[in-house]
């Protein structure tokens, strides 16, 4: 009778184990659900969670600059006793009160690909180094163009909101091109009569397509294009060839998706930065599995709270003293 009793108590723990693992919940909460950069994002946080025996609900806004739909999202996860929020924030300050909200019910908060403002607004950041990004393709494009002093810019950003993987991303790639950044988390700040001027993208094709032609309008000689990710890219280059000026403008981006990577391929993009969207969002939900386990919050190894996630840059036209990929290489590992 002994035995059976032991073995009755065994077998209501391993019960109470498996019950206590599938009531860790965490949340995923995404800028939109459209851009593939979010989407392989999103596969990569539910890849991890079923992996780990973790309950995933995400959520995203309608549209890059959504913060009400992603503060609602946060409330949610708050209510629903989620364990961890993954975040990719729409604007780097306006969504501080909520996460802060959300630590202090006992949430880990974690930052996927844009910090906040300030960093410690989030427990940790899982992400891209987006100045370095933007620096690797600002030091690619002036390195092709040669003399820059003939260079005629266009900054193709995301959206008027203070969002840090916007200004980054942008005076990255100044001070790669050799732009005199006057302040490093503003935009359209730089004094220097090579920059035609900036416009927003909402990082989409559409508003790519817009942007590039609102500033054709201010001059049809642009001849140097930076763009925030590669789907702005794409609106670009067909504003341009609606114009017949395709081959006029270098074209630079950041992200490293696999369309994006095709369009280096096929001559579209000069050269991009490639992110790793899909370890940002698997490394995120390990923390939380840790958390959840052991009360620990994530720490890297020089005892921060910042994990860079890694960035290379993608061109099949490579230039001395910038180390880069091919895009048939960068096929075989876009967002992997």
């Amino acid at each position: 009778m002994k035995k059976l009793l032991t073995g009755s108590a065994i077998a209501l723990a391993l019960t109470a184990s498996g019950a206590f693992a599938e009531d860790i919940s965490a949340c995923l909460v995404t800028k939109t659900d459209t851009n593939p950069f979010f989407v392989k994002m999103k596969e990569g946080a539910s890849a991890q969670a079923e992996a780990l025996g973790i309950k995933l609900n995400t959520y995203a806004g309608k549209l890059d600059g959504d913060v009400e739909t992603q503060i609602a999202a946060v409330e949610s996860c708050i209510a629903g006793g989620a364990k961890g929020i993954l975040i990719t924030p729409s604007d780097s300050r306006a969504l501080a009160p909520v996460v802060t909200q959300a630590r202090e019910a006992g949430l880990l908060v974690i930052a996927l690909d844009t910090p906040f403002e300030p960093t410690d607004t989030a427990d940790a950041t899982f992400a891209t180094d987006n100045f370095l990004a933007g620096e690797l393709i600002g030091q690619w494009a002036a390195a092709k163009m040669g003399d820059t002093s003939k260079a005629k810019i266009a900054l193709l950003d995301l959206n008027p909101s203070e969002v840090s993987v916007d200004y980054l991303r942008d005076n990255g790639f100044l001070q790669g091109f050799g732009v005199d950044i006057k302040d490093p988390k503003d935009i359209g700040d730089e004094d220097d009569e090579r920059i035609v001027g900036n416009d927003v993208t909402n990082g989409n094709e559409e508003g790519g397509r817009t942007a590039m032609e609102n500033l054709l309008q201010k001059d049809s000689g642009v001849n140097v294009v930076y763009t925030i990710n590669e789907p702005a890219a794409a609106g670009a280059y067909e504003a341009l060839k609606s114009m017949g000026l395709e081959s006029q403008a270098l074209i630079v981006s950041v992200d490293g998706g696999c369309p994006g990577v095709q369009n280096v391929k096929d001559g579209v993009i000069g050269a991009t930065s490639m992110q790793f969207p899909l370890l940002m969002a698997s490394k995120g939900i390990e923390a939380i599995k840790a958390y959840a386990d052991t009360g620990k919050k994530p720490m890297n190894s020089e005892g921060l709270d910042f994990f860079n996630t890694g960035v290379e840059l993608v061109t099949d036209q490579p230039v001395e003293g910038i180390p880069s990929i091919t895009s048939e290489e960068a096929l075989g590992k876009c967002w992997g």
